[in-house]
């Protein structure tokens, strides 16, 4: 084995043999892995130990999530809580895994969720759940394009029994019809269990334009299975408003006395700087979101426990909303495109699936697309903790100092 690893390493490093083409020729993809890392330690004269140093085993992600691998990286992961959440399906005090390499971030969600639980938790629900997916059809003028829409309406049925014939918990919730000039979207919409559902809502909708294609008497072809009307990895009016993935709201009241200890600022500081910030800075800015920072929040997590990190982009839209009531501060969080998953993609990797595990989601719920839930709604609530305190901060005036004393060493 030694010798035919030297032989493939060589070939490499020689331009003789391609990068995919190690693990066809050792037929095993740990050893294709480390032949690609020997070979680039060769050519480009660097170390890189570290990279191979991990516990995944590759064979496992064959045909799943990784091709040409050659190691792992690896990011610090943190953890904050207990957070009292009371939801639908999450009920109880949670630790929430984050991976990052900011520092501060970790502690500011830590005293969020301190201030939360102190003040008896805060309330999540997921208000609508729906994966999508929207191919672009071509028809030769407006009258053909109104025809195969109603065609659409009056034969959802037949392309519902084709979509979900390509999966056990998929279900096709609703077709979204939208045209510009002869060019129709339709925006197929699926509930998909424990899965995120992106690759199950492509599959599904492909066999129901297929089906269409064979059945509709008039004039149209398929232009792409996805027509940007879905709309994945990229920041989209349409998933602000119509959703995607899960809608997902989590709100606390937070006691005056808990905000002048926890956060040392007042209610009344805190919802002057959200007002001032994240709506009117945030319209000033022409932005189609209006929050602090839930990227922060929702890329640590995603990361953490195997979500895809593209769809940061999406699912950290939202709107943060604050009101002061009866000397208490009143907050929520609203995430119209949460893509969240506990099933399928990242979340079956070792350290992943681990982190799913301390919030009690690892694996499909009983029934189906409870785990998913109660992850959007631990999520959420995550969010509400990493808003609270970075709002609270900048009504302290203390967020340079923080990030001086845990994001930057001296």
């Amino acid at each position: 084995m030694e010798e035919e690893l030297e032989r493939v390493v060589r070939g490499i490093v020689e331009g003789r043999i391609s990068l995919h083409k190690a693990s066809e020729i050792l037929g095993n993809e740990n050893a294709a892995a480390l032949a690609r890392r020997l070979a680039l330690e060769r050519m480009l004269g660097v170390t890189l130990s570290s990279i191979g140093s991990t516990i995944i085993d590759f064979e496992e992600l064959k045909g799943r999530n990784i091709e040409n691998p050659i190691g792992a990286v690896q990011v610090p992961l943190g953890v904050a809580g207990p957070l009292l959440v009371h939801g639908d399906y999450a009920r109880g005090e949670y630790y929430i895994p984050l991976a990052t390499t900011e520092g501060a971030l970790v502690a500011s969600i830590n005293r969020g969720c301190k201030a939360i639980t102190l003040s008896g938790g805060a309330r999540a629900k997921v208000v609508h759940d729906g994966m999508t997916r929207a191919p672009l059809i071509w028809t030769p003028g407006v009258e053909e394009a109104v025809r195969l829409i109603r065609w659409v309406e009056e034969n959802k049925q037949l392309l519902r029994e084709a979509a979900e014939s390509t999966t056990r918990h998929g279900r096709l919730v609703d077709i979204e019809p939208y045209l510009a000039g002869n060019m129709v979207w339709l925006r197929f919409v699926y509930t998909t269990g424990d899965a995120m559902g992106m690759n199950m809502a492509t599959i599904a909708t492909r066999k129901a334009i297929d089906t269409l294609l064979a059945n509709y008497p008039g004039e149209a072809r398929l232009i792409a299975i996805s027509g940007n009307m879905c709309t994945d990895k990229k920041p989209a009016l349409i998933n602000a408003i119509r959703g995607r993935g899960k809608t997902v709201v989590a709100e606390a009241t937070i006691k005056r006395r808990v905000v002048e200890e926890v956060l040392k600022t007042t209610p009344e500081a805190i919802d002057e700087v959200n007002k001032a910030k994240n709506l009117l800075g945030s319209a000033r800015a022409g932005s189609v979101s209006y929050n602090a920072h839930y990227a922060n929040i929702i890329a640590a997590i995603f990361i953490a426990t195997g979500q895809d990190p593209a769809q940061v982009v999406e699912s950290s839209m939202g709107y943060t909303w604050t009101e002061t009531r009866g000397g208490d501060l009143y907050i929520s969080v609203t995430l119209p495109s949460l893509e969240v998953g506990t099933v399928g993609g990242g979340t079956r990797l070792p350290t992943q699936r681990e982190a799913l595990s301390i919030l009690g989601v690892a694996g499909g719920g009983e029934p189906p697309g409870t785990n998913a839930r109660k992850l959007a709604e631990i999520t959420a609530a995550a969010v509400l903790a990493g808003e609270l305190s970075l709002l609270a901060a900048l009504a302290a005036g203390h967020l340079a100092r923080a990030h001086e004393k845990l994001g930057r060493r001296r």
